[in-house]
């Protein structure tokens, strides 16, 4: 197997850098009123420096009703208030760029809050000159006279992805809550008023890229078909077969980089849900088209997800995860193509959690065993706030109550309406909610063991119910542990670094891809191999390790070497162990 990559030379910036993902209301309280804030991330820039980061990823700052937690967006030039204000947006820049880090924000231009002033002008009447900014359209009516939707779209928040409005008697579209009207990209109006306001107006004030937020959703064609009917007892369907990779999304990519993104030095990270087919991907990614530096490849934290149905989870077993893997780490071999490599992001349960086991006897070996498996993933690598501490989701005990995020509230509400308070059924959504939903990514960063994790020092708290076992993980107390979390995920990034062409560009081979209990595989670059080995289990287990004359490099437990020396040609895991061996 070859590389992935040419030489070092012709590297963009990005491709070796690791990029650290912030949530602006869960990472750092600085002016006391128990939401996270811009002032707050200043104050940790140099603990992301110290961590190892290159590139900060700021989640929607931007003016905002919050109901989708900062993803409806009524003002793209200013700064949700209790954040702070721009000028907190360039120090934060600046003291980013003083460290020798990058800084990009979340681009969200699918759509924008109903409060947005470009909405509330479209939908003041039909004939108003951004009536065709967003996306209207004129009921269908059954034989009985009912008024019904354009089509049978079901929204990811759950009901109609179509919204009734009264006063100019037209549905308007929102593919996510009511209060997120998407804009119409037919128009080049409203394309080159989106390149104006929420890109140029940032990229000169220095940032240095975007993630982009639901990218392949922008072109949904002309025509709003019904989706096929996969659930009979429901009038919305899943559609996302028809309102993603519509016919002109390419067109629409090359636009933006034609007109905005060439004339900055910029990294562009694209989130692109269902879209399972690795040549179509490509098509987003390849160097010599110029839409996407990368995208993120959902397939991963999709592992345990009901197929229809997020919060009806299922069963998974190991090999089907190895798969995945494989699949998204060697679809750019021999192309000009690039990947990323992440297992958690704001919408997501943590990887202790879901992957491994957050049990307090294995909690601290399976954070040490994901971050390694990870750091030895090719692509850019992404790490999100609390991942390098180990954080985990929240206890099964708390009450729905104790969650904010609107996708699980509103699937919650649904089924207590359908089946009824107490129901079995609804306490099996309720643990999927607790051990995929979104809220677990999205409570306050633990600093240190005082009241409320150290996040604030407001004394109602913060916005968000803490951890219980703050005490036990946090920043603070892991800084002074030479072996914990903390202090692994922090040499493990400078061995990426180190040893970046062959982890972060070596090719990708998979070993024993049916084993359920162990997961092995070997990375290649210039006569040179990296072999891993990881055991997803609380037993030992025992392994072959391919390849010859190995050294063993790292691993998660601190005897690793002398437990390798010891063992021979006898290769056992012990439960959740990870070992990194070099050879040549």
């Amino acid at each position: 197997m070859g590389s992935v990559t040419t030489g070092k030379a012709d590297r963009a910036w990005w491709k070796d850098a690791v990029i650290y993902q912030i949530y602006p209301a869960s990472f750092k309280d600085a002016n006391g009123d128990g939401l996270g804030d811009v002032p707050g991330i200043i104050s940790k820039v140099d603990y992301l420096k110290d961590l190892g980061v290159d590139v900060v990823w700021v989640s929607p700052m931007y003016a905002s009703p919050q109901v989708d937690m900062g993803y409806d967006i009524s003002d793209y030039q200013d700064v949700h208030r209790p954040y702070g204000t721009v000028r907190d947006m360039e120090v934060l820049i600046e003291e980013c760029h003083k460290r020798g880090m990058k800084l990009i924000l979340d681009l969200v231009v699918n759509h924008t809050s109903d409060e947005h002033a470009w909405f509330k002008e479209s939908r003041s009447s039909k004939d108003n000159p951004k009536r065709d900014w967003y996306i209207w359209r004129p009921p269908r009516y059954a034989e009985d006279g009912t008024r019904l939707p354009p089509t049978n779209w079901r929204s990811h928040f759950s009901g109609s992805t179509w919204e009734w409005d009264e006063g100019t008697g037209e549905y308007y579209l929102h593919l996510f809550a009511k209060e997120q009207p998407d804009l119409n990209w037919e128009n080049p109006e409203t394309r080159e008023a989106i390149y104006e306001n929420a890109m140029r107006f940032w990229l000169d004030k220095g940032v240095d890229g975007f993630r982009i937020d639901t990218v392949n959703m922008y072109s949904k064609g002309v025509e709003y078909r019904d989706a096929p009917i996969i659930n009979k007892n429901a009038f919305e369907q899943p559609a996302f077969m028809v309102y993603c990779n519509g016919p002109r999304i390419h067109e629409f990519l090359r636009e933006m980089n034609n007109k905005v993104l060439n004339h900055y030095d910029t990294v562009t990270v694209g989130e692109l849900p269902h879209t399972p087919d690795p040549q179509h991907v490509l098509r987003y990614v390849s160097a010599g088209d110029r839409q996407l530096d990368m995208v993120f490849q959902f397939d991963i934290v999709d592992v345990g997800q009901g197929k229809s149905y997020k919060y009806q989870g299922v069963d998974w077993k190991l090999p089907e995860m190895k798969n995945i893997v494989a699949k998204w780490q060697q679809f750019i071999e021999g192309t000009d193509g690039w990947t990323t490599a992440f297992c958690e992001n704001h919408d997501q349960g943590r990887s202790v959690s879901r992957f491994a086991s957050d049990a307090p006897e294995w909690r601290e070996l399976s954070a040490k065993m994901l971050a390694l498996m990870m750091c030895s993933m090719t692509g850019t690598l992404f790490v999100y706030q609390g991942q390098e501490i180990g954080m985990i989701n929240v206890p099964r005990d708390w009450p729905i109550e104790d969650y904010k995020d609107i996708e699980s509230q509103n699937y919650y509400n649904d089924i207590k309406r359908e089946h009824g308070e107490g129901s079995k059924f609804l306490e099996y959504v309720m643990d999927s909610i607790n051990k995929m939903g979104r809220d677990n990514a999205r409570i306050p960063m633990q600093w240190d063991d005082s009241p409320y994790a150290g996040f604030t020092d407001n004394t109602d708290g913060a916005w968000m119910r803490v951890h219980e076992l703050y005490p036990e993980i946090n920043v603070a107390k892991q800084e002074k542990e030479p072996g914990s979390v903390l202090n692994f995920w922090r040499a493990m990034l400078k061995l990426r670094k180190e040893e970046g062409d062959l982890l972060t560009h070596g090719a990708f081979e998979l070993f024993d891809e049916e084993n359920e209990k162990t997961f092995v595989y070997k990375k290649t670059r210039d006569g040179r191999a990296a072999v891993v080995a990881l055991n997803f289990t609380s037993e030992e287990q025992g392994v072959k390790i391919p390849g010859e004359d190995l050294k063993i490099r790292v691993g998660n437990y601190d005897d690793v070497k002398d437990r390798v020396a010891a063992e021979g040609d006898k290769r056992v895991l012990r439960p959740w162990e990870a070992r990194l061996y070099l050879q040549g």
